[in-house]
């Protein structure tokens, strides 16, 4: 008779447990590209709620886990530089200390723990300091994101509150890229694809403009689109050329406005504006 009436009680607690409820810090996965390479920041998002957040409920000077729940971690899928340091692709705690004139970002090689009870600076992998920036808007939940990118950097901006602080990713990857380059141009036939390619990359970088004028023309002679010709164009203008950039550009401009391309128009305009022509 104990066994059913203890049996008995337990249902109702056995029922409740079965219950999921919303959690109070929601999780988010961000990712972003940088370079040849992809980061990602797993972290859950805590609410302020009214309450003063830092120097109250994340105390200033102390060892916070850059969320909630379970440690924030940060992921890199290729050797990165972070605040100019090179680190390993791997996944990292992603801890912070916050302070009312500093800040120190850490990446500890502990990222399974859950808060920041058992941080261990021992398994720093890097720390640095950074300057808080004051918002001029209130961030109730916190967040994490990427901002500022360029095509092999970006910016990690951590807010809540009034406050943000920011840190830099890079991936360089300009040399990896222009050995490939080499590679594939010293083949016998390279493709057409890799003349149009290894030009616009050249060209972007300002490197050796007048090997990637000559793959242009390659590519152009290969495949007359309008995309080819305003590679031409382009290349042409920015050496000075303009006795080739300006019928390139034209003949790119009569190609994009039959197939109604807006974006290569205002290119081939800015091709010739460059060489002081009109359209």
């Amino acid at each position: 008779m104990r066994k059913l009436v203890y049996f008995l009680t337990l249902i109702p607690f056995i029922g409740f447990a079965q219950i999921q409820l919303p959690a109070a810090s929601p999780s988010a996965v961000i990712t972003q590209g940088v370079g040849l390479g992809t980061v990602t920041i797993d972290y859950s998002r805590p609410s302020a709620k009214g309450r003063k957040v830092f120097g109250n409920l994340v105390p200033y000077g102390k060892v916070w886990r850059t969320g909630a729940n379970k440690i924030t971690s940060i992921s890199f899928s290729e050797k990165m530089k972070i605040n100019g340091t090179e680190m390993d692709a791997k996944k990292y705690g992603l801890y912070t200390i916050p302070g009312v004139k500093s800040w120190k970002i850490i990446l500890n090689n502990d990222s399974e723990q859950w808060g920041a009870y058992e941080y261990n600076s021992v398994q720093d992998a890097l720390s640095f300091e950074v300057q808080p920036i004051e918002l001029d808007h209130n961030v109730n939940e916190m967040t994490i994101a990427f901002e500022e990118f360029t095509p092999t950097s970006t910016y990690v901006v951590i807010s809540w509150e009034t406050t943000a602080v920011k840190f830099k990713i890079e991936h360089d990857v300009k040399k990896d890229i222009l050995a490939a380059i080499e590679t594939e141009m010293s083949k016998e036939k390279p493709l057409v694809a890799s003349y149009f390619t290894s030009a616009d990359y050249y060209f972007q970088n300002d490197y050796k403009l007048p090997q990637a004028l000559d793959w242009a023309k390659r590519a152009l002679a290969a495949d007359e689109q309008y995309w080819t010709y305003q590679l031409v164009a382009r290349i042409a203008a920015k050496m000075g050329k303009c006795d080739q950039a300006v019928p390139a550009a034209k003949a790119s401009m009569k190609l994009a406005k039959e197939a109604g391309d807006d974006a290569y128009i205002l290119l081939n305009q800015h091709s010739l504006m460059m060489c002081g022509v009109s359209e």
